[in-house]
């Protein structure tokens, strides 16, 4: 669940200025990441800072877990979360082979992938580990590892969806059907809350397995369109070069065009926090195609006053 800021009573100048603040606040790793650049070691986690919550159910106590069902080149994912007195105090993300063991312990396949992106999992594994752990379910806070963006985006969906667990307070594991065929149906997602007036809406079809169609947009609660307000447009792009009519096509046609492949879509210079969203909640649905779960998601999305 991405966790955004909202602040009232300003000017739309000042609002669209906050907003392409918050847009490119994981800019200098989500979109270099898309490269093989290199990852420091030495890299500092530090935990976002946020203001009083103002919406979005409070997360329930307890542990939350999360696993893929399939392995893929030998290793799933294993992640927890738990919750005391409504705050995450502790958090873990893992990929295990069938015997338990981490890859994070796998010399050869350290060796092999630094050898093309300059990170390995004893660095990318760590890292988003304790990113997770400092940020809890700020998971916009999550940066991504450059030289391993698969790994990071896919780590955001899950935390995703263990901060929507614990919002329920459901505690039953939930299993990631990785690597299944899609089944054929239609699939929503909705975030409930509105940020800076808008909030989000999918619609995902599988038709013959595949992805026929995505519909994706930001809409107020009139059910206008963010592609349809000139002035957040004009605002937007004088800071970031990009607005809601640029980069929430782009998004989608990136996605079509390369049927359904989430590797492929790239996060739009300038809309960081919308590309993060997009490929986050996409995930999540086609997760749920891959259990044929038709029922719409209702995401309810934590907003933050500065």
């Amino acid at each position: 669940m991405k966790v955004k800021k909202i602040i009232y009573g300003v000017s739309m100048a000042a609002l669209s200025a906050l907003m392409l603040t918050a847009c490119s606040t994981t800019a200098s790793n989500s979109s270099s990441s898309k490269s093989s650049s290199s990852t420091s070691k030495t890299t500092q986690v530090k935990k976002q800072k946020v203001g009083k919550q103002v919406a979005g159910a409070k997360l329930k106590d307890g542990t939350y877990k999360l696993v893929e069902d399939n392995y893929s080149h030998g290793y799933k994912v294993t992640m927890s979360m738990t919750v005391k007195d409504g705050k995450v105090v502790d958090a873990s993300y893992d990929q295990v082979n069938k015997d338990g063991k981490s890859k994070t312990k796998d010399a050869s396949y350290e060796k092999q992938m630094k050898k093309y992106s300059k990170v390995g999992p004893k660095e990318y594994i760590d890292i988003l580990s304790k990113e997770f752990k400092e940020n809890g379910a700020n998971v916009s806070g999550i940066q991504t590892v450059s030289g391993a963006t698969h790994s990071s985006d896919s780590m955001r969906n899950y935390a995703n969806q263990l901060v929507q667990a614990a919002q329920k307070g459901d505690t039953a594991t939930i299993h990631i059907n990785n690597g299944a065929k899609y089944k054929d149906g239609t699939y929503k997602l909705e975030t409930l809350n509105y940020d800076h007036g808008y909030h989000q809406v999918y619609t995902l079809v599988i038709k013959n397995g595949k992805v026929a169609d995505l519909t994706y947009d930001q809409l107020n609660k009139k059910g206008v369109s963010k592609t349809k307000n000139t002035s957040y447009e004009k605002q937007m792009k004088k800071y970031s070069k990009v607005g809601p009519k640029e980069y929430i096509a782009k998004l989608k046609k990136e996605f079509l065009d390369n049927n359904g492949n989430m590797e492929k879509v790239q996060v739009v210079s300038g809309a960081t926090e919308s590309s993060n969203d997009f490929i986050a909640y996409v995930s999540q649905l086609l997760n749920a195609a891959q259990k044929g779960n038709t029922k719409t998601i209702k995401v309810d999305n934590i907003i933050y006053k500065e």
